[in-house]
């Protein structure tokens, strides 16, 4: 039987993400939300939580994957099984501490795909870092390809027939010009990984709030043509999420962009 150790409900879903409102765990201030639901012939499991207020950001880092891991272990996994996850900084110091952090937690068996954000507007409650967490059962299995020279987060990861991206971004230039240099990128990643743009089933673009979604759309539809550019209809199996976002890891970025596919 399935149980948890925040929340006082699972969500099982089919349909992915499903929004649901935060949970706040008795007795230590977070909120945290727990979903499971299948997809791709996989078991997932997203974890998301805020931290408690109060605490610096390397220290609310921490305590929240504590309690992630601890989540996690009741449905008998661990942060080994992690394929990506996203971290939000109420503010640059936060995101930075907190990015920080991360990588020394989720290093070995657990490195996975991974971006970050500034956005105050994400957080429900006053903590400095929040985190969404994607699991998936027997990802512990998993082969990283990190970028030469290496940086903070890992190329992609694949595991059982799947291929996680990294956040890809760029911190110089207009957005037309950011994108001319990070699509490429994202095609040689997918082909370096075995898989393409035509096998892609996940598009998530976190663009800055002085851009417009319709300046993005045309600008993806230009560089990517009209064959690969039907992936933005968000027709099954491909899900395109956009959100507004205050920051980045450096100043200078408009937009980054988290992708998946199958091979």
């Amino acid at each position: 039987m399935w149980g948890s150790t925040c929340s006082p409900r699972t969500v099982y879903q089919v349909l992915y993400p499903l929004k649901e409102a935060f949970l706040l765990c008795p007795g230590t201030g977070e909120a945290m939300r727990t979903t499971l639901y299948p997809a791709f012939g996989h078991e997932f499991i997203t974890v998301s939580g805020e931290s408690r207020p109060g605490l610096p950001p390397d220290e609310a880092a921490r305590d929240l994957f504590a309690h992630f891991s601890t989540e996690l272990q009741a449905h008998g996994l661990s942060l080994d099984d992690t394929v990506r996850t996203r971290l939000w900084g109420r503010d640059r110091a936060a995101r930075d501490g907190g990015s920080g952090e991360r990588v020394k937690i989720l290093s070995g068996k657990a490195r996975s795909a991974s971006s970050s954000y500034i956005s105050p507007r994400h957080f429900d409650f006053a903590g400095a870092v929040a985190v969404d967490l994607w699991a998936m059962r027997g990802a512990a299995q998993k082969t990283v390809k990190e970028y030469d020279p290496p940086i903070v987060p890992p190329r992609y990861i694949v595991t059982s027939g799947l291929v996680f991206l990294s956040g890809v971004t760029w911190d110089t230039g207009t957005l037309d010009e950011q994108l001319d240099a990070i699509l490429p990128r994202i095609d040689g990643s997918l082909q370096d990984a075995g898989t393409s743009w035509a096998h892609v089933v996940k598009l998530s673009f976190f663009l800055h709030r002085s851009q417009t979604v319709q300046a993005l759309r045309t600008g993806l539809q230009r560089v990517l043509g009209a064959e690969r550019g039907r992936l933005l209809g968000g027709e099954a199996p491909v899900e395109v999420t956009y959100s507004f976002v205050d920051g980045y890891s450096t100043p200078g970025k408009l937009i980054e962009i988290e992708t998946t596919a199958v091979l």
